[in-house]
């Protein structure tokens, strides 16, 4: 026979209730690996990415339903965040302002008990890493649609800090509209020069007589309209609630696949998780075949590359720089060979970090 409504319910405060006690349980089991931490070093470190990969892959693996993997990791992603929290309230920096893609890349990451803290540039985001300022920082580095964050890359060729972790974040624009937006009388919209790429063919269609104006940010888009009333604005959820906008039209990106991927740099080397990337800068002197003999070795070792680009070396006309993501870790073997080979060709080798491929 069918259960009671009132008897379900009773089923489900129990499970609350034991839900609740083993959560602080957990919560205090963090916090005597605090303590043990800073029993045997005196600066210890707390994220561990490599441990929360693992954490959430096997949370992914063994679920079982109803709810699908996905929601259970980002359940478990607070939970860690949490936790994390009673050992060291961490403070991340990202590009700024508040309302961002990269804010809300910064969260999905590390959960919401961390501290973020919105800065204008991405070589200030580097800064105030490397100042000690922040513990982390959280950075674009390529989307699907409009290619490699150039500004991104270049400032790893002068920084010492790695990359600890990536993000992957689906990106979704809804053009939005003010409290004082009189809709039949737009002029004009408001948005990030890439945000206006990715929404041409949209906005060809739907807007063509309304001007395009490229601003800072898209959250920089969605402030304007609080003192406008004939413009629109281009943004994400998370500037359309913290500035109160309604919206016209929602997922108007061209691409429904559009995603960003951002890095998580910092001051520490990551241990192997298991499923890895690793990131590097080669440079060589300038001869025929330095891109041929750049990437055989990966061939030779059977080591799959995610991405490849090139930038000006700063050092001189014409001379270049590749960046190279690829699959494994700096300390697994074939890898080891392949560094190995490169440096013995002559080439200048950069590590940018290994870190866990994005789970969430």
């Amino acid at each position: 026979m069918t259960e009671s409504l009132e008897s379900l319910r009773q089923k489900i405060d129990a499970l609350d209730e034991t839900l609740q006690e083993l959560l602080n349980q957990r919560a205090a089991l963090a916090h005597q690996v605090a303590e043990v931490k800073l029993a045997t070093d005196p600066n210890p470190v707390f994220y561990r990415p490599e441990r929360e990969a693992q954490v959430l892959r096997r949370v992914k693996e063994r679920n079982q339903g109803p709810l699908d993997g996905e929601t259970m990791a980002r359940f478990f992603r607070e939970i860690m965040s949490a936790c994390l929290a009673l050992e060291q309230r961490m403070k991340v920096a990202f590009l700024g302002p508040e309302g961002t893609f990269t804010q809300q890349a910064a969260l999905k990451h590390f959960g919401h008990a961390v501290e973020t803290v919105p800065l204008g540039a991405i070589d200030e985001v580097f800064r105030e890493v490397e100042s000690g300022a922040a513990n982390y920082g959280v950075v674009p580095v390529e989307n699907s649609t409009e290619g490699v964050v150039n500004h991104t890359l270049d400032t790893f060729m002068t920084s010492e800090l790695k990359i600890c972790g990536e993000v992957e974040l689906r990106i979704h624009h809804h053009l939005l509209a003010g409290e004082h937006t009189q809709r039949d009388k737009v002029t004009r919209v408001y948005s990030h020069q890439q945000t206006l790429a990715q929404c041409r063919q949209w906005l060809d269609a739907h807007m063509p007589g309304v001007e395009r104006i490229a601003v800072s940010s898209n959250a920089e888009a969605a402030r304007r309209l609080k003192d406008e009333w004939n413009a629109l604005a281009i943004a994400g959820e998370m500037a359309e609630e913290l500035y109160g906008l309604q919206a016209v039209q929602r997922n108007i990106e061209d691409r429904p696949d559009n995603t960003t991927r951002f890095l998580i740099i910092g001051k520490q080397d990551t241990p192997a998780s298991g499923n890895d990337k690793t990131s590097l800068m080669v440079s060589g002197k300038n001869r025929p075949g330095l891109l041929f003999e750049v990437l055989a070795p990966f061939r030779d070792q059977g080591i799959n590359l995610t991405r490849l680009e090139s930038r000006p070396s700063r050092t001189a006309n014409w001379s270049y720089v590749f960046f190279v993501d690829c699959e494994g870790h700096k300390e697994d073997g074939k890898l080891e060979t392949v560094l190995e080979t490169l440096e013995n060709a002559g080439n200048s080798i950069k590590l940018l970090g290994s870190y866990p491929k994005a789970v969430l």
